[in-house]
């Protein structure tokens, strides 16, 4: 025959028994293929208590209890007073509810694990029981669920209904255009605030600055962050660029928090700080952030952390950035870690606190692994699913790489539309998204013309305007974005300065939303628990709270929302299909003629071999899914049966288009019972006019992936099962490409246009195929 498959060889890249990297005839190539895995640059820690590599269970964590005489606490779990540290003290004095200790504290765990994952017990009994709970019961209880029961509790306990998302607006040349820019693409994808950082500590005011701008461009209310060293970012904060905060950072040792200077007293006053002007403010704590300043004390990671966020509530904070954050892919390489950084989320939103739930640092090099720790944060929504998921490429994530980055965000836009799971973001369409970004530059370029702050030139507008990352630009450099930036702080430039600047130069609906929402800061509106601005709203814990109840109940997809998680890229239609299509026609025409000779006789020559053609070949169809012309298809088969001794014969069959029944069809009529079935999409089979449907001699079901080589193969191996020989098969090699993930949609519309020109009953019929040229 003419076509063989290949063996398995060298041909086929894998390696020799010889090759170092299969370890020799001794092992398994399977561990060599795997070590060649994203996951192999993974490193994963032992179990260890003694040295704080535990996510549940600590060698010194304690056991819950409280002791209570004459309204003062005497212990707290296990802890007596006279030897409490002063985060003891703090959750203490300001966080339990000494009227409703004793009640909650005498509830076994396993009794309010149920309550938390039990539709009939509301959110609101569950978070006024937190109250009186300790960080030490708060763990026992969480720990009592599997990942699945945590993620139920969450959606059920999560502080406001409708979902969101946080992104990162960074670069790797603290480049203040892209910054615009970037800002500007990610309100557009929907982000509810996003967070800045530089590279550089000194480009902090050019920062906010830019990304200030950015996020007002084409909608107001996104709510914009620049993390900088704390005094610095209050002063940003104060000349009004940004409008929340959220690295004031807590621990859950005394020593972690010593070693930075501070104390719960110090982080609440900062807190109180931001709140007095009007800035909307969270913590930050995250599993395994003890561990890695090397002050876990050989607690576990769950009770570190109940610690940090029991502390957070007794700040007064409206919220917390937990999971993990940069602590998350330590917390990951421990048995469990995963499931502990979402018990921790769980704990904070049961806190009655905001939650931006981790999903920032990227825990893992697998894209597995990346995938499965963010899908129970989308199906049980969040307040922002992630603590800054990295609109701009990794390589410009100043904050490291987000477990989503500009790379694949499309990729969290597709997994939003697969599950209907509001993630908090929507597409936006190339132009759009460029229009946006042009404008955004422009409008910056206005106020540094308005403020003396720059002149960049129309080629750096440009270079940025079109680019994906840093790389591509030709714009400002890092130490260029420092005298930017100090003449911004020397001048004492504040953002009504920026707001009349815009307005000066023509960018009046720009200023108009960067005033909005300093008036939003003027009135504190939200300063409220899980605040974020939809829609010229505020929407928040207090006015949209979370009323899960069970099915049909919380947050559902509106019809609208729906369309929009819907409307991603590369979505065929039927319609579309047929019009690709006809652009063929014109030159199969030239290629080939097909002349209807009435209906074909069931009878032939021993040698002939009949193929049938389904409805819509060459009529509506014209090219296969790997693109070869239908004309050629059938040249090559003609010819492989005609090399082999055998006489085709062409029939079009109209009373069915599936390959099976083709083939069966087709062998029936056949003077040697041999027949072979072919799609228009190309998939092809040689069947035997006594065998079932569907137990044929040969099949090519990869049609994307099926040559000219193999249709040909295929004919020529026709001809010898007509002659009463058994040949070898045809095999079409294949290496693992998932191509039902690329063709099926366009097979089900393809095969719907097939099926709609079927006809029960019809005869088939005899077509005489003339080829007038070859195909390119």
């Amino acid at each position: 025959m003419a076509v063989m498959s290949k063996s398995v060889s060298g041909e086929s890249g894998k390696t020799s028994a010889t090759d170092p990297r299969s370890g020799g005839a001794n092992r398994w190539r399977r561990f060599a293929d795997w070590d060649e895995r994203p996951l192999r640059l993974d490193r994963f820690a032992i179990e260890d208590p003694e040295n704080g590599f535990a996510a549940f269970k600590g060698a010194k964590d304690p056991k819950p209890g409280i002791e209570i005489a004459d309204g003062r606490i005497l212990s707290m779990d296990g802890i007596p007073a006279a030897d409490f540290d002063m985060i003891d003290h703090f959750i203490a004095t300001h966080h339990l509810d000494l009227d409703l200790a004793p009640e909650a504290m005498a509830l076994p765990s396993r009794e309010i694990a149920r309550m938390l994952v039990d539709v009939a017990v509301p959110r609101t009994e569950l978070a006024r029981l937190a109250h009186g709970l300790t960080p030490a019961k708060l763990a026992e209880v969480v720990a009592q669920l599997s990942a699945i029961e945590l993620a139920f509790a969450f959606s059920k306990m999560r502080t406001r209904k409708t979902p969101g998302n946080q992104g990162h607006v960074t670069n790797a040349k603290d480049d203040p255009l892209q910054l615009a820019a970037d800002a500007a693409a990610a309100v557009a994808f929907g982000f509810d605030e996003i967070e800045t950082t530089m590279r550089v500590a000194r480009n902090s005011w050019s920062n906010a600055l830019a990304c200030s701008v950015g996020a007002a461009i084409g909608r107001w209310g996104t709510l914009f962050q620049c993390s900088s060293e704390e005094n610095e970012e209050l002063q940003i904060g104060m000349a009004g660029f940004t409008s929340y905060a959220e690295t004031v950072s807590v621990y859950g040792t005394e020593k972690a928090f010593t070693d930075g200077d501070d104390t719960p007293w110090s982080k609440a006053f900062l807190a109180a700080a931001y709140a007095s002007r009007g800035i909307k403010m969270r913590c930050t704590s995250g599993a395994a952030s003890e561990l890695l300043m090397g002050f876990h004390e050989a607690k576990s990671l769950l009770y570190l952390e109940a610690r940090c966020l029991c502390l957070q509530r007794a700040m007064g904070v409206q919220g917390t950035q937990n999971g993990g954050i940069d602590g998350a892919p330590l917390a990951s390489t421990m048995p469990g870690g995963v499931r502990e950084l979402m018990a921790e989320n769980l704990i904070a939103v049961w806190l009655d606190l905001e939650c931006a739930t981790g999903n920032d640092a990227r825990h893992s090099e697998s894209e597995i692994r990346v995938g499965a720790k963010i899908l129970p944060f989308l199906i049980a929504g969040s307040d922002l699913v992630c603590s800054g998921m990295g609109s701009i490429l990794k390589y410009d994530n100043s904050f490291n790489p987000s477990s989503f980055n500009g790379e694949e965000m499309e990729d969290f836009l597709v997994l939003q539309r697969d599950f209907e799971a509001d993630g908090g973001l929507n597409s936006v369409d190339e132009s759009r998204a460029l229009e946006l970004r042009r404008r955004a530059i422009d409008a910056l370029c206005a106020v540094f013309a308005e403020l003396d702050l720059g002149s960049p030139t129309a080629a750096m507008k440009q270079s940025v305007a079109i680019a994906s990352g840093s790389n591509e630009t030709a714009s400002y450099t890092p130490r260029e974005v420092s005298f930017i930036s100090e003449k911004i702080k020397a001048k004492g430039i504040n953002v009504l300065d920026v707001i009349k600047a815009l307005a000066r130069r023509g960018f009046r609906e720009e200023a108009e939303n960067l005033l909005q929402v300093v008036r939003l800061r003027v009135s504190g509106d939200y300063l409220q628990t899980a605040a974020v601005v939809r829609r010229g709203r505020v929407i928040s814990a207090v006015n949209d709270p979370n009323d899960y109840g069970g099915p049909g109940s919380g947050y559902r997809l509106s019809p609208q929302r729906r369309q929009e998680l819907a409307a991603i890229r590369d979505v065929l239609t039927r319609e579309e299909v047929l019009r690709t299509e006809a652009t063929y026609a014109a030159a199969e025409n030239r290629r080939i003629t097909y002349r209807a000779l009435g209906t074909a006789p069931a009878a032939g020559p021993e040698n002939e071999v009949v193929v049938g053609v389904s409805p819509a070949f060459g009529i509506k169809l014209y090219r296969t899914l790997a693109g070869h012309p239908l004309s050629a298809v059938l040249r090559a088969i003609g010819d492989g049966i005609r090399a082999r001794g055998g006489e085709p014969r062409f029939v079009r069959l109209r009373h069915t288009a599936d390959t099976s029944f083709l083939g069966l069809s087709a062998a029936r009529l056949a003077g040697s019972g041999i027949g072979i079935g072919l799609q228009a999409k190309g998939t092809a089979v040689i069947h035997q006019k006594d065998r079932l449907p569907h137990h044929n001699l040969e099949l090519f079901s990869n049609a994307p992936i099926t040559t000219l080589d193999h249709y040909r193969g295929l004919g020529e191996n026709a001809a010898l099962y007509a002659r009463g020989e058994m040949p070898e098969p045809v095999v079409v090699p294949t290496q693992g490409q998932a191509l039902g993930a690329r063709y099926h949609a366009q097979v089900a519309l393809i095969y719907a246009i097939e099926t709609s020109l079927t006809q029960d009953g019809a005869k088939p019929e005899a077509i005489e195929i003339s080829f007038q040229e070859a195909a390119e």
